[in-house]
């Protein structure tokens, strides 16, 4: 059953806060915490991530899309959020729902649950998914006039924090995802775009979904479970 509920993440200030979740559950063997990218990638994924779950539950898997803090409808202020504080909230995210797995795409591999086993699907670096962000305001910034240079873009981001393609992010996460590389996962198998087919989502101007794409990677993950 598709349902939005309420969990328990740890809030920046200590205790908890409730934050929503996307989640198909019917209390089955396998459960399978999905893991967004950051940033525009986020947006550019969460249709695909629900086809995705939605193929999952018709194989008998159950899964769970968290709102992390400062992601998605959270009302966590975004500059407050730290690399720390998305990984603290994945790995409660984990424990809460008892997941089993896991599955990540793209940037969400650098704060997914290191001990659960899963996929990790075109996983990337950190510094890969800040670049992406700096380089559209340099962007932004040529069509108005007003250009900035990389360089200058990510020497006040490390050290004021920075507004960028219409996030805020601090100067400690910004220094944490330049610092994070796509950690060693021995439990985990990464996933190649080039065996999914097809363009990538995070290439396309606009979110988008891939019914094609979304098979092929709700059927690696079933297959990987459950054997069918």
């Amino acid at each position: 059953m598709r349902a939005v509920t309420a969990w328990p993440a740890p809030d920046i200030g200590g205790g908890t806060r409730e934050e929503a979740a996307l989640v198909f559950d019917k209390g089955r063997k396998h459960r399978l915490l999905v893991v967004p990218p950051l940033f525009d990638e986020a947006n550019k994924f969460r249709r695909q991530l629900v086809e995705i779950m939605h193929r999952l539950d018709l194989s008998g898997i159950d899964s769970f899309l968290p709102d992390l803090p400062g992601t998605n409808d959270s009302l966590v202020a975004q500059r407050d959020v730290t690399l720390e504080t998305l990984r603290t909230a994945a790995v409660a995210a984990s424990e809460h729902f008892r997941a089993t797995h896991c599955f990540c795409v793209r940037s969400g591999a650098i704060f997914a649950p290191a001990d659960l086993p899963g996929w990790r699907y075109a996983p990337i670096a950190g510094r890969n998914a800040v670049r992406a962000l700096l380089r559209a305001r340099t962007i932004a910034s040529q069509e108005t006039g007003n250009k900035e240079t990389m360089a200058e873009l990510s020497k006040l981001a490390d050290t004021q924090g920075i507004v960028a393609a219409g996030w805020e992010i601090g100067s400690r996460f910004y220094h944490g995802l330049t610092e994070s590389d796509v950690p060693t996962a021995s439990s985990a198998i990464d996933i190649d775009h080039e065996t999914i087919g097809g363009s990538p989502l995070w290439l396309r101007a606009e979110p988008d979904e891939d019914p094609e794409q979304a098979d092929a990677l709700a059927a690696i993950i079933a297959i990987g479970l459950t054997g069918e």
